[in-house]
């Protein structure tokens, strides 16, 4: 049994082994539960913005070397005006952003993508506030 975990998990290592990079920015979006406002925001690393009562961080943003448009890996720092430690400090995934989330009763805050030098990637289209579709 144990042979074959370990073959298991020899043939299945480099498939999940994919090199990573560090982004300059990521992309953003944040919902006002309360009044359905959506806001997309642009983080440089380390650079912080204030949206209503949060202010969001961007530490760090990773993306696949082979596909940067696979998946974007955030760490973001989460303040609400009415709390001295943070809401939200950790990672999000762009792809599962449930997985981590932030828990607040008035915000979302989720990572779209990282913002990748010399490579176009598609505007992520907002949704309606009134979740309509069109």
């Amino acid at each position: 049994m144990t042979r074959l975990l370990a073959l298991l998990l020899l043939v299945a290592t480099p498939a999940l082994a994919q090199e990573v990079a560090d982004a300059a920015a990521a992309k953003l979006r944040v919902l006002d539960k309360l009044t359905g406002e959506v806001s997309d925001l642009t983080l440089a690393q380390g650079q912080s913005k204030t949206i209503g009562r949060l202010t969001v961080r961007m530490d760090d943003c990773r993306y696949y070397l082979e596909n940067p448009a696979q998946e974007a890996f955030v760490h973001l720092t989460i303040l609400d005006a009415a709390s001295t430690t943070p809401d939200f400090d950790g990672w999000m995934t762009a792809s599962s952003p449930a997985l981590s989330a932030l828990d607040h009763p008035r915000y979302d805050v989720w990572p779209l993508r990282c913002d990748v030098a010399d490579l176009v990637l598609p505007d992520v289209e907002t949704a309606p506030a009134d979740g309509s579709g069109g």
